[in-house]
């Protein structure tokens, strides 16, 4: 089953690693990768620019609206997310617990829905 393992963190708790330390940390990430791809449990991972470089779009009654900017005001923000295979919840939360962010930030860990007749 596949989970989504969302990356939360506050620009403050980034905010405090000096440029070393983001480089390691951004390197422990890299590594964490390849143990989980040779383990065959990585699908996708990807780290995102700032909130502030978000665009928010929203369609209403056939009128498209764009907004800049995150969508709510909030102290965690989305930084990145890894997309897992795992047998069930517990491994899934495991496996989430070994990406680095859950050392500074939070992770949000979520079953992935499989729609009726698609893989």
């Amino acid at each position: 089953m596949r989970y989504l393992c969302m990356i939360f963190a506050t620009a403050e708790q980034m905010s405090v690693l000096s440029p070393g330390e983001l480089r390691d940390f951004v390197n422990a990430h890299l590594d964490y990768d390849d143990q989980l791809r040779a383990s065959g449990q990585l699908v996708a991972s990807e780290g995102l620019e700032a909130a502030r470089t978000a665009a928010v779009v929203r369609v209403r009654n056939g009128k498209l609206s764009v907004t800049d900017g995150p969508f709510v005001e909030t102290n965690e923000q989305l930084g990145g997310f890894y997309l897992v295979e795992a047998a069930n919840e517990e491994e899934a939360v495991r496996l989430a617990a070994g990406i680095p962010s859950a050392r500074v930030g939070s992770i949000e860990v979520r079953p992935v829905v499989v729609w009726e007749g698609k893989p």
